[in-house]
């Protein structure tokens, strides 16, 4: 054997050669890397088995099936094998979207979606929309309310038919479509109503004066009637989330750089991901929790501050508008 050629060296030999340091990094990581997906995983499955648990052969109706939300919230309803009623403004999408349910999922295992048009902005067309949701099955037991229409504009901005629309679609379409199922559920002495309602039923921030004004409306009204409905055996919960978005990691650290009041009432909050408010709405539905935030630290903070701190809060939030030098346009 030529004396110049050596042999390859081991791996062993190669790791006892090498920083302490560097060589616990080469351990930790794929340790690290096969635990992190082993974690979500688990929680996927226990997710998965929640919501067998939670809607496995019950009526569930999603009242906006088309928005973002409404569809993860319907793919995963549909899976647990759910008999869902997807409701929605755009019957020819409502079409489009229960079929891509329908071949995402194995036919032996669950029930084909019934569509129901449902327009919270057309008041007049709601006795009609009721009756249709109950003649699908004859009852229901979930009704998941997560209708929702925004505007951001300065208060004197806004006219008086623009405050009646936000209202109707966050406040007088939830609450008729709720009065309009309750004698069913109070009958069969069971059911559940879900309200999906903005942070801002529990926060007013400047620029949003009637969205915020519609959204404490209806937390008030489901806050009255869980106390009202407890006796019959029906649940009422209610989820304040900051924003359902799709944002990248990358937008969320630039979003966290910003002022604290900027966070608090610019057009894109801090939020939480369809799939994170799904999860959580499910976790909801299997343990009937009365209320749930899902929110950031930073926004919950402010929730606190407002209660227990006023005078500090309305500081910060006045004190923020005048940083912002002139009114925010839509």
């Amino acid at each position: 054997m030529d004396p110049n050629v050596t042999e390859p060296e081991s791996l062993w030999h190669i790791l006892q050669e090498m920083d302490p340091t560097w060589m616990t990094t080469v351990l930790l990581v794929p340790c690290v890397v096969v635990l992190t997906a082993g974690f979500f995983y688990l929680y996927g499955w226990i997710v998965g088995l929640l919501t067998k648990t939670s809607v496995r052969n019950k009526v569930v109706v999603v009242s906006d099936a088309l928005s973002g939300l409404g569809k993860e919230c319907s793919g995963v309803f549909h899976k647990g094998g759910a008999r869902l009623i997807l409701c929605g403004k755009n019957w020819e999408k409502l079409e489009e979207f229960a079929d891509d349910l329908a071949n995402a999922s194995d036919p032996t295992v669950t029930f084909p979606p019934k569509l129901v048009l449902l327009d919270f902005g057309d008041m007049e067309s709601m006795p009609d929309a009721i009756e249709e949701i109950m003649d699908c099955y004859g009852c229901l037991d979930v009704l998941m309310l997560n209708n929702s229409m925004k505007v951001k504009a300065p208060a004197h901005s806004l006219s008086l038919e623009m405050d009646k629309l936000l209202m109707d679609n966050n406040y007088f379409g939830p609450v008729t479509l709720a009065k309009g199922v309750l004698p069913s559920m109070i009958s069969r002495r069971t059911g559940h109503l879900l309200l999906i309602n903005s942070i801002q039923g529990k926060l007013a921030v400047p620029f949003r004066s009637t969205y915020a004004a519609s959204k404490h409306a209806v937390q008030a009204f489901f806050d009255c009637l869980r106390a009202e409905v407890e006796e019959y055996g029906i649940s009422v919960s209610t989820i304040n989330h900051t924003f359902i978005s799709s944002t990248s990691a990358g937008n969320t650290e630039a979003a966290s750089s910003k002022s604290f009041w900027s966070l608090l009432y610019t057009k894109r909050p801090l939020g939480v991901s369809p799939y994170e408010a799904a999860a959580e709405i499910v976790k909801t539905l299997n343990n009937r929790k009365k209320e749930v935030i899902i929110a950031p630290s930073l926004p919950k903070v402010a929730v606190y501050a407002r209660s227990f701190f006023p005078n500090v809060f309305f500081a910060v939030i006045a004190a923020g508008v005048k940083n912002s030098g002139t009114f925010e346009k839509m």
